[in-house]
This record gives C-alpha cells, structure tokens and sequence, in this order.
C-alpha cells in the first residue's frame, strides 16, 4: 500500500523531486506572452492582458461538485471532482456551456483558492479531480496543484479538454495529468471553421491526442471499474454526418490505437448562438437534436473502424 501511495497519482514523483515547481515556473513563463494554445496571442497575462480566452492573471471558476453524470469508470460512486473553468480557446457556435465560455462568469480565483477547492473536493469524497475546459489556466492550475499537493492532495487528474491543445503544452502536463479526457468534435476544416472559429482545429486535435495517448496510453481501469491512467476521447455524434464520425475513428484505429476507449455522445442539442433568431438561419443544419438513426449509424461507423471499447 505505501509503494502505491508512493506512485499514484502520477504527480507526486515529480513534486517530490521538485520538477513540479519547475513546470510551474516555466508555464508561468508562458503567460508573459501567451502560446498556451493555438491561438498564440503573445498577450502578456501575467500582468493581467487578455487574449482570445478573455482570461487574465488567474482563472475564473464557474463552479465546483461531485459530479454525478461523467462516464461511469470517471464518476464512480462518490462523483468526480469537477471544476469547470470559465472562458475557452473555442468558440463552438452550439456549445452548452455558452454562459461560461464566452461570457467568462465566476469567482476570480488564485493559486491558493484553487488548491483550496481542489482540496475541499477530495473532502467530499471525490474520486478524482477533474478539469473543464483547462486550456487556457494550465499555468494556473499547475500553481494550484503544487499548492494544494503540500497541503495533501492525493486524487489523480483529468484533464478534460475540447481539443484545441498545443504539443508546448500538452508536454508540460506530461507526468502530471493521469487521465486525459479530449473531445473530438469535427473532422472536416470548413466545418470546423464554420462552426468552431478554428479552421486548423481538426489537425490540432489530431497532434494533441497522439501526444495525450504517447504520454499515458490506453485506459486503464481498475477493479473497482475506476479509471486510473490513460486517454478517453469524447466524440459528440452531430446532425447530417458534420461529425465526422467514419473518418475520425478510422484514424484513431489506424493512428492511435486501436483499444482507445471512445465515447460516442448522442445528447446533441442547439445551444449558444444556434438558439439565437439570427444563429437558427446561419445554421439551419444543426438547428435541431440528433436522429436516433444518425446516433445509430454513427455508433456502426466507429465499430467498422475497428473501435471496440465503449462507454
């Protein structure tokens, strides 16, 4: 029992080493002229700039709790310690996370605030902390995380992200994050374009989950049926195929692995701007939930490709 306390989660060895620190200094070095992510602002956040993300200095937390809808092997039985992190380096046209994403509403919160929720998660019981949408705050939440490891935090992290990842950062995460949790949402560039604001997005999340998958493999998932290391990608099934389903999964068979563990969402809605009079005409194509036929194709598409572990 002390080995595994020793080892897991997988950030203590490089707390105890001091490496830990290190990755603080040079993530925070990042915010003084902002690479975080694709966008590249070069803004200086350290002194309080905002870029395309609308974050400063510190991050914004929308909220925090148990969360009791994850997949089953995060959520457990005692729910997963999510923190939803306000602002994003996406600007999904459908999100359903639209209040916080684009108009950045929360509690300001620094380093020791941060490692205090964290730390109060696992009080509750949580199984693991996990972060939404942590893009654009991994300089701060590594702050936090070195904080809060002091005071005695000993659940594993997930990193749970819509994509749109640089490799820069990615690789500070590495030995740190022990289950990485990506969306991937479009396949095509027009598409991703047209609905995301990122043309590139497509190939950048192709990078990102090979590098997410280099750095701890397929899932694990032990006895309990908890999730201890390794990726699961989300894929939300979309109206009329703009997915990408077929294409995304004979990839990830072909590029990745193919014992990734996949979750193909059926719970598509319109939200954020395709609620909007204006949005419902620009996007007429989406502007409605998904068939259970188009769910069922989709779930046909990923297993001829070869993927065989669902949630």
């Amino acid at each position: 029992m002390k080995d595994y306390e020793n080892t897991y989660p997988s950030y203590l060895k490089l707390s105890r080493s001091g490496e830990l620190k290190e990755r603080v200094k040079s993530a925070l070095d990042i915010l003084k002229s902002c690479s975080l992510c694709p966008h590249n602002c070069k803004v200086n956040r350290f002194n309080d700039e905002r870029g395309f993300c609308k974050i400063g200095r510190f991050s914004v937390v929308a909220s925090y709790f148990p969360h009791h809808g994850e997949e089953d092997c995060i959520k457990g039985w005692r729910g997963s310690g999510t923190i939803f992190f306000s602002g994003c380096n996406l600007q999904c046209v459908f999100c359903q996370n639209w209040d916080i994403s684009h108009y950045r509403a929360g509690e300001v919160s620094d380093a020791l605030r941060l490692a205090e929720i964290m730390l109060e998660l696992q009080a509750l019981g949580c199984h693991n902390i996990n972060l939404v949408t942590p893009t654009h705050v991994v300089p701060q939440i590594l702050e936090a995380l070195s904080v809060a490891v002091e005071r005695g935090l000993r659940l594993p992290i997930v990193y749970n992200t819509g994509g749109y990842d640089s490799l820069e950062t990615l690789k500070l995460l590495d030995g740190i994050v022990d289950i990485y949790m990506p969306d991937f949402k479009i396949w095509d560039e027009q598409v991703a374009k047209r609905l995301l604001h990122a043309e590139d997005y497509p190939e950048i999340a192709r990078q990102a989950i090979k590098e997410m998958w280099r750095q701890v493999g397929d899932l694990v998932i032990d006895n309990y049926g908890l999730a201890r290391r390794g990726l699961l990608i989300r894929h939300l099934v979309m109206p009329c195929g703009l997915a990408g389903t077929k294409e995304f999964s004979e990839w990830l068979v072909r590029e990745v692995s193919k014992d990734t563990y996949v979750n193909i969402m059926s719970q598509y809605h319109p939200d954020g701007l395709v609620l909007e009079p204006e949005g419902r005409q620009l996007f007429r194509d989406i502007a409605r939930r998904i068939t259970d036929e188009e769910y069922r194709m989709a779930v046909q598409e990923a297993k001829n490709a070869g993927i065989h572990r669902f949630d």
